[in-house]
């Protein structure tokens, strides 16, 4: 009877956990990394399949099994209407353990040997979204990770209870309550208990620190252009409004033709672009007299007020302030009273726009200077 409380409560907590991150995720709240999440639905797949072929009959493995029906929904939700771009190396590497898994699974019926191989790479797919919160905590404050951890908790019991021995049945388990409790301790124990939480503050560790909930700040509306973004409060200049990320491209490997909503790449440097991120940053159009612009700081690019933004306006920035290439153009339909026509590069602003925005700092690093204008062409 206890142990069909245990699965219940595992059970439960799993699925609460995944409802929790997809609401995050439907209202913004959240920053997900898509690497980690795309190589967690293919391992949590392979690892649910190896673990049950390893420990037939196990009732925490019908758990795994949510867990990765669930996952594979989280991950088709975040990557809808993004872009594909090519994996980095720890992509890569956890794919190709997780096929490797599989092949020695089917190849040589060595399911022992595919589930080790999954849960080693565990880990590994962790590391962006670890990467990701050291940066900004702020980006996976979900209670999800408290409810994964107590999961995975309530499956340990499940386990011993069912009289398991092993690393065959234990190794996933530990290993996935140990990164699940990493990220919960890292964006702190607040987002489960409002009253306590740890993080770094003030130069020091905070234990008694409020957490309030961050609430919506923008929303997805329509204009004459397709989607754009309003602000749902007051923002005052200088204010930090969103923080633009996206993988990273060389210029050869930008599409040479895009138009509409396909041409999500922002320039960063003078050869690489930044792709679309599937976030609210993808959907912030151009205006050509600006309420906010992009400005380059070691923690990343971030749109910033370029003065007072009240509740209900439209958040735009002038894309001209990050284009350094010659040989881009865009025909403007902003219908502002300063609107250009036609958006170019840098160099096609006048003299005084130009230092209008280099004065507040919300140009590319490589614009500050006229000096440091260094066009690029993409291939052909």
């Amino acid at each position: 009877m206890a142990g069909d409380v245990w699965f219940l409560i595992a059970m439960s907590a799993s699925f609460a956990a995944y409802g929790a991150y997809l609401l995050g995720l439907r209202r913004a709240t959240v920053r997900p990394n898509r690497a980690s999440w795309l190589i967690w639905s293919a391992s949590a797949a392979a690892e649910a399949l190896t673990y049950a072929a390893v420990n037939p009959g196990s009732p925490q493995g019908w758990v795994f099994i949510l867990s990765a029906v669930c996952c594979l929904i989280v991950t088709a939700a975040l990557w809808r209407g993004s872009n594909w771009a090519p994996p980095t190396t720890i992509e890569a590497f956890c794919m190709a353990a997780c096929l490797s898994a599989l092949l020695i699974w089917v190849a040589f019926r060595e399911a022992y040997w595919a589930h080790m191989l999954v849960v080693a790479a565990v880990p590994v797919s962790f590391w962006p979204t670890w990467v990701s919160v050291w940066k900004d905590r702020s980006a996976e404050r979900s209670p999800a990770w408290g409810l994964w951890t107590f999961g995975d908790l309530a499956t340990l019991l499940v386990a011993v209870r069912a009289g398991g021995s092993g690393p065959d049945e234990f190794a996933y388990i530990f290993v996935e309550l140990a990164c699940h409790a990493s990220i919960w301790f890292m964006i702190g124990l607040a987002t489960i208990n409002p009253l306590r939480s740890f993080g770094w503050a003030r130069g020091g560790l905070v234990v008694l620190d409020r957490y309030r909930h961050p609430r919506n700040l923008f929303t997805v509306g329509e204009n004459h252009l397709g989607k754009a973004v309003y602000a749902t409060c007051r923002f005052a200049e200088g204010a930090e409004l969103m923080r633009f990320t996206g993988r990273r491209f060389h210029v050869d490997d930008i599409p040479s033709l895009m138009r509409g909503s396909d041409d999500r790449f922002v320039q960063v440097t003078p050869d690489h672009y930044m792709g679309p991120s599937g976030q609210l940053d993808d959907l912030v159009n151009h205006s050509c007299d600006p309420n906010a612009g992009l400005r380059f700081t070691d923690d990343g690019v971030i749109l910033v007020a370029l003065r007072d933004i009240v509740s209900g306006e439209e958040i735009s920035w002038d894309y001209s302030t990050t284009l350094a290439q010659s040989n881009w153009h865009m025909i403007c339909q902003c219908r502002s009273p300063e609107c250009r026509r036609v958006i170019g590069n840098f160099d096609t602003l006048s003299p005084e726009r130009q230092e209008f925005f280099r004065a507040r700092n919300l140009v590319a690093p490589y614009l500050r200077r006229k000096d440091a204008v260094t066009p690029v062409r993409r291939a052909s």
